[in-house]
């Protein structure tokens, strides 16, 4: 699946309060389109860039529990969309998904999130024994369901991991094979093929940096 055009821009973070030493330089990109806001000030033009960041949301985890944004503040995390049913490339990407759950899953400042796609079959009890068959530890990794149209609005338009065009109607379908990193401030840092092992240890070595950049 080849994905929509997106602007990247790259930034150059001087993390002072994660590192009082200096300076730490981030080589990730900001995946997504950025908004120039142009303002005047005491005659003064003032120029600032607003980068995207994945919006509010409230979801459903295995658990039963709400997961909302606010539980993944000041986390590093990465969101993926399958569904439990599902015999193409879903198994590759949760079994490519516990490696990179198994490099983190004691970090507290790290966590997964993997979206069912098809809500109306993946119930609570559904997510909580396909999590338990891929070994997640909670909450180092969520397994979530809900509205339909939020689940499918986040993969296309914050996460970025497909370039379909829909209404999450009964008739819409999302079926991506992409992670999506996302950094503590919810800007998206990267898309990896969830099916390709080469691109899954490029995640990893890229959620180290993130972990560089943001002193976790």
């Amino acid at each position: 699946m080849r994905l929509k055009s997106l602007a990247a821009i790259s930034v150059i973070v001087a993390c002072y309060s994660c590192n009082p030493t200096g300076p730490v330089y981030d080589p990730l990109p900001i995946l997504g389109n950025a908004v120039i806001d142009t303002q005047h000030v005491n005659g003064k033009q003032l120029i600032d860039t607003i980068y995207p960041q994945v919006p509010s949301f409230g979801l459903i985890d295995q658990m039963g529990n709400k997961l909302t944004e606010k539980k993944l503040d000041g986390k590093i995390y990465v969101a993926d969309f399958i569904f439990t049913t599902c015999t193409g490339i879903c198994p590759i990407m949760t079994t490519n998904m516990e490696v990179v759950h198994k490099a983190f899953k004691t970090d507290s400042n790290f966590c997964i999130v993997s979206h069912t796609v098809n809500p109306e079959g993946d119930s609570v009890p559904v997510l909580k024994a396909y999590a338990d068959t891929h070994f997640a530890t909670y909450p180092n990794w969520y397994f979530v369901t809900g509205d339909k149209k939020l689940i499918y609005d986040l993969a296309r338009e914050n996460y970025l991991v497909s370039a379909t065009v829909g209404d999450g109607g009964a008739e819409d379908f999302v079926h991506s094979q992409f992670f999506a990193l996302v950094d503590p401030n919810k800007h998206v840092r990267g898309l990896y093929d969830g099916t390709d092992s080469t691109q899954v240890l490029k995640l990893i070595a890229d959620i180290k940096v993130l972990q560089r950049v943001f002193g976790h």
